[in-house]
């Protein structure tokens, strides 16, 4: 008897609201150790930001990226330990970059754990590129990579 391939329903990504944000604290605080995680608080008031977009799939993965003019930044992106390696973090960035292009950043920026070496791939692998190092900037003391990501007609917008 052959197995056939799991198939994995390509995820369902829209935009979080504030009445979101306690979901998005439980994803937060089971992506993050504790003291890395972000409280309910903290995700009402960066939703409450004009220029802050929340997306999440509902229930295993978000991520909130920040627009100021011509530049976006991510500020949090996590998918829970059990939904990994299925390309919700995939996903979630590509429909992060949609939304930033589409409110007129032509760049994106990011910082990632020196630690994480499977983030900076699914970084790279949608042409982000290494453009910086802040020394001792998590609460451990680990330095993080600054990734760059410059929108042109092969990153942005994904065919979403």
């Amino acid at each position: 008897m052959t197995m056939s391939p799991e198939v994995t329903a390509r995820p369902v990504i829209h935009r979080a609201g504030a009445e979101q944000a306690a979901d998005l604290a439980a994803i937060h605080a089971d992506a993050f150790r504790f003291g890395d995680n972000w409280s309910c608080d903290v995700f009402s008031l960066q939703i409450a930001l004009p220029n802050v977009i929340a997306l999440s799939d509902g229930g295993d993965g978000l991520v909130l990226v920040r627009v100021a003019g011509d530049e976006s930044e991510i500020l949090t992106l996590a998918v829970r330990n059990t939904a990994r390696r299925r390309g919700l973090g995939t996903e979630l960035l590509k429909e992060a970059i949609v939304h930033a292009a589409a409110a007129g950043a032509h760049v994106m920026f990011l910082e990632v754990s020196i630690k994480n070496t499977a983030a900076q791939g699914l970084y790279a692998q949608l042409g982000f590129r290494r453009v910086g190092l802040r020394r001792r900037y998590y609460s451990d003391g680990t330095d993080a990579v600054v990734m760059r990501l410059d929108f042109n007609d092969d990153t942005a917008p994904f065919d979403s």
